[in-house]
């Protein structure tokens, strides 16, 4: 009996494992190819769009009629603000970055075209008085040289400063178009969208912010700049100074989906939807 244990044994420790036979592995084999194949076309088939928060809402628009006509195409339209943007295309992380700055010139060595032109809107709540106001004064209050309401001919109440966060495209634009070598005063409230800072204002009877022209709505009040209303035709013909360029950037030459996605967005089509949304478009593009 025990020369049978010891042989049943031995037999089971010298047999050597069976290998996988060659249809399971043929199995296993087709499944990893299936699967690296299925994961390699969802990244093709995928386009990001990364970049400007101020622009976001517009190419939203413009996906959206994109992927109706071509069916098939996925477009994944991404925040993050410009330089986050810019960066993107840049580095490849995003197919196409969006701006709503100009380029600096570390950065012009990217392929770029404008798809708009936006006005920057100066705004605050409709109960406050205040209709107009001049360059030196808005560049007072946002240095905080300026601190309340009354030194501009409102109400005597301290003015609220709101302001978009470093790296967005509307305060890059403010700044330049604004505050020439003035500093934004480190106590306004930092907001991270345009949306979030027309919020603000509009819950706020002593709050001013800056935000997209085209974002204006009945709940805030855009003020007229050195008696000049800021309006689409006043900034097609060059009186009202503020406004900013709308741009898509690539690494290169734009080839494949992106390219198709630019171009539709350039066409007569493209350029209807973003000028119904108000901002001021030209069919053709700048492109560099």
């Amino acid at each position: 009996m025990n020369l049978m244990l010891d042989f049943g044994v031995k037999n089971m420790r010298e047999r050597p494992i069976r290998p996988i036979s060659t249809a399971a592995g043929t199995v296993i084999l087709i499944l990893s190819i299936s699967l690296m194949l299925a994961c390699s076309h969802m990244t093709q088939a995928g386009m990001i769009v990364a970049g400007s928060t101020s622009v976001q809402p517009y190419v939203e628009i413009l996906a959206e009629e994109y992927m109706v006509l071509y069916p098939d195409a996925e477009v994944d339209i991404q925040g993050g603000g410009s330089s986050a943007g810019i960066t993107a295309a840049q580095s490849g992380t995003a197919d196409i970055g969006m701006s709503s700055r100009a380029l600096n010139d570390e950065e012009k060595s990217l392929w770029y075209v404008e798809i708009a032109k936006d006005g920057l809107a100066v705004i605050v709540n409709p109960g406050n008085p205040i209709q107009n106001l001049s360059l030196e004064q808005i560049r007072g209050i946002y240095s905080a040289t300026i601190t309340d309401w009354s030194q501009v001919g409102g109400v005597n109440s301290r003015i609220h400063i709101i302001t978009r966060e470093e790296g967005s495209g509307t305060r890059s634009a403010f700044e330049e178009l604004v505050m020439n070598k003035s500093e934004i005063t480190p106590k306004a409230i930092v907001q991270d969208s345009n949306g979030a800072v027309r919020q603000l204002v509009a819950d706020d009877p002593n709050a001013i912010g800056f935000i997209s022209l085209g974002l204006v709505n009945e709940r805030v009040k855009a003020l007229h700049l050195e008696d000049v209303a800021a309006t689409r035709e006043n900034i097609m013909n060059g009186s009202y100074s503020l406004s900013r360029p709308f741009l898509y950037i690539t690494n290169g030459q734009p080839t494949g989906s992106a390219k198709q996605f630019i171009d539709f967005s350039l066409s007569p089509e493209g350029q209807k939807l973003l000028s119904d949304e108000g901002l001021i478009t030209s069919a053709e593009g700048t492109e560099k």
